[in-house]
């Protein structure tokens, strides 16, 4: 069911590159061998799926976009073994680190009920990075034995009294948009030593603000070295691009500090102003359409329908969804993006995601019932809990574009256990139409082109939140560099 499930979006996927290269069906060898390599992918055939893919790339008169989809095929094989770093005996010895009392026959009833993901590559059982953290998330209950567990209820309380302000001004000014407040940023980007040979130019894009209502006087201060491109204010994917050569045995920093505004967002909407959106316009139109992970299966648009009932008023419908994500998925880590498909069907049919995958899935739900919905990420920069983000935009008339978080209602939902019953679903209904002013906005829809476009691959061709870079043709993916964001608060 798996593999069926897989080649059907394999193929949606081919379809696609058919339609926007004509040359694709000059060499059927080619759209055959992706479509092999997917299956024997996911039947855990890895080395089988290289040599189909390394044979078509010998085919005569390929195109620069053929050669580089079968490249990237190519490149998510070695991105999934990344993913999956654990073998069984690595696992128990880090969870026994980080569950107290843990034995190894209650280990065993926890690999045979499937509590850890899982994939064969090669003949060998591998188990993805994430397996201890998504332990504690899936499974809750074991909280009070985790042993390397972090406080977040410092977290819980704060971000309910930060929304409770939010609410309250937006009710004494009668604007949406409040308390506004001034951050200091700086992005690194740092290029391992020996990622790239010395003298060679390396190049850089780093995520900065893009102007929103509620996000505004963006200022570049100073960088490594001379931005070559700052993307406009209004790029839906916004970058500072950079240049530099490597030096021998010494890593290449790529940095932005930047300065902005960001001001809290609440919009107190009432269901019977609402009206039904106007679908002839550009704009909404193709944001209720499909894209890449936005697919409606049958199974998407029988969940939707079975979520919404008879609601057609449109804020009704979008909050019923938001409800069920909050009460039905569970948080989890991801693998990474672009090994994925369809992101909101895994999401979807394993019953939990990360805050994308989340995102994803309330976008396709809403899409399919007509509602105008976009992706919208960066980084959440809540002060000791700093980390990159996503979340979405619902278009309801007449209230425009509100802001929603299926991560932040999980979160009040499932996992805010030090507040009242009532204090977490004041949080969750916040971020239904809310947002707080601890965000830096970067992109303003998904699976978007850079600016300047990349040579190579994408490490993410679904997000920009940690900097994308490369060397020539090549891509230098994640475990090529490491990322960071400071940031200050100006008073």
């Amino acid at each position: 069911m798996l593999l069926s499930r897989t080649m059907r979006f394999t193929n949606i996927i081919l379809l696609v590159i058919l339609a926007a290269c004509p040359a694709w069906a000059d060499t059927p060898v080619t759209v055959t061998a992706i479509s092999q390599a997917s299956a024997l992918r996911e039947q855990g055939d890895f080395k089988g799926a290289a040599v189909v893919l390394g044979d078509a790339l010998k085919t005569p008169d390929l195109s620069a976009a053929q050669r580089k989809e079968l490249e990237f095929q190519i490149d998510v094989l070695d991105r999934t073994k990344q993913d999956y770093s654990f073998t069984k005996e690595s696992l128990f010895k880090k969870l026994s680190d980080s569950v107290k009392g843990l034995t190894r026959q209650e280990f065993e009833q926890w690999i045979a009920e499937g509590r850890f993901d899982s994939k064969t590559i090669d003949g060998q059982t591998w188990y993805v990075g994430t397996s201890v953290s998504n332990l504690f998330f899936r499974y809750p209950e074991l909280k009070t034995r985790r042993l390397d567990k972090k406080s977040d209820v410092a977290e819980q309380k704060a971000r309910l009294k930060i929304c409770q302000a939010i609410e309250k001004a937006v009710r004494d000014q009668k604007t949406p948009y409040v308390l506004p407040h001034h951050f200091l940023c700086t992005m690194t980007v740092t290029v391992h030593e020996d990622a790239a040979p010395a003298g060679q130019v390396v190049r850089a894009w780093l995520p900065i603000p893009r102007l929103y209502p509620y996000q505004d006087q963006f200022k570049l201060i100073k960088s490594s070295s001379p931005v070559e491109v700052l993307a406009p204010e209004t790029s839906l994917i916004r970058s500072a691009f950079l240049e530099q050569h490597a030096v021998d045995d010494k890593p290449t920093e790529f940095s932005v500090t930047y300065s902005y505004t960001r001001s809290g967002v609440y919009f107190d909407m009432d269901p019977v102003k609402i009206c039904p959106p106007d679908l002839q316009d550009p704009v909404l139109k193709k944001f209720t359409s499909e894209a890449p992970h936005v697919v409606f299966t049958d199974k998407i648009k029988e969940l939707a329908g079975k979520i919404v009932g008879n609601e057609t008023n449109t804020l009704r419908e979008a909050k019923a969804i938001y409800d069920w994500i909050g009460g039905n998925i569970k948080y989890s880590f991801a693998r990474e993006y672009s090994t994925l498909t369809n992101i909101s069907d895994y999401c979807m049919c394993n019953g939990y995601g990360d805050c994308g995958q989340e995102a994803l899935l309330f976008i396709t739900l809403c899409r399919s019932r007509g509602i105008p919905a976009r992706w919208q990420t960066g980084w959440d920069i809540f002060p000791d809990f700093k980390d990159i983000h996503d979340w979405t935009e619902i278009y309801l008339a007449p209230y425009g574009w509100v802001p929603v978080d299926p991560w932040a209602g999980l979160y009040a939902t499932r996992y805010c256990t030090s507040l009242t019953p009532d204090q977490r679903s004041e949080l969750h209904d916040f971020y239904f139409g809310g947002l707080d002013y601890y965000r830096m906005t970067a992109n303003g829809d998904h699976s978007q082109p850079l600016d300047p476009p990349k040579q190579s691959l994408r490490s993410d061709d679904v997000d920009f939140q940690r900097g994308e870079v490369e060397c020539g043709q090549t891509n230098l993916y994640f475990d090529k560099y490491s990322y960071a964001l400071k940031v200050q608060e100006v008073k």
